[in-house]
């Protein structure tokens, strides 16, 4: 009698499930083991430098450093928001390219065509509401 996973033959063997289940966590513990190893790469290669390091603090090396010049003045800055808000924008209009590409290979197959069409409508919507919500604000405009 033939033994195919998943299918109970009559008077088939009881311990069939069992390997299945073997097996399926079998696979979970490789990757669990595979953690574990890469934690503790990590915290050995970690450990290793702070003994081996030498810690000699100085009150020249406790000053604060910023490309080989010193600083002059209070270390607060003010930058304008404007540009975090372009790179945000820019970010945005990535990943919406990021998900149009494999739309594309998606909506070319049979039978996936009205449904992946109005998906990527709603997710363009979203996307023209966001901008319009920018464009409004006056978020776009260089000053």
């Amino acid at each position: 009698m033939k033994k195919r996973y998943g299918v109970r033959e009559r008077g088939a063997d009881v311990s069939q499930p069992t390997v299945l289940a073997s097996e399926y966590f079998q696979s979970y513990s490789v990757v669990g083991l595979l953690a574990v190893v890469g934690v503790l790469f990590v915290a050995v290669a970690f450990g290793a430098g702070r003994l081996l390091r030498p810690v000699v603090p100085t009150p020249e090396k406790m000053l604060t450093y910023e490309c080989g010049v010193d600083t002059v003045g209070e270390g607060w800055a003010h930058t304008q928001v404007r540009y975090y808000v372009y790179a945000f924008l820019y970010v945005i209009f990535a990943v919406d390219s990021v998900f149009l590409f494999p739309w594309a290979t998606v909506f070319a197959a049979p039978g996936y065509g009205a449904t992946t069409l109005v998906e990527m409508f709603v997710f363009l919507g979203f996307l023209a509401v966001g901008l319009l919500y920018a464009w409004k604000k006056g978020v776009l405009e260089w000053t």
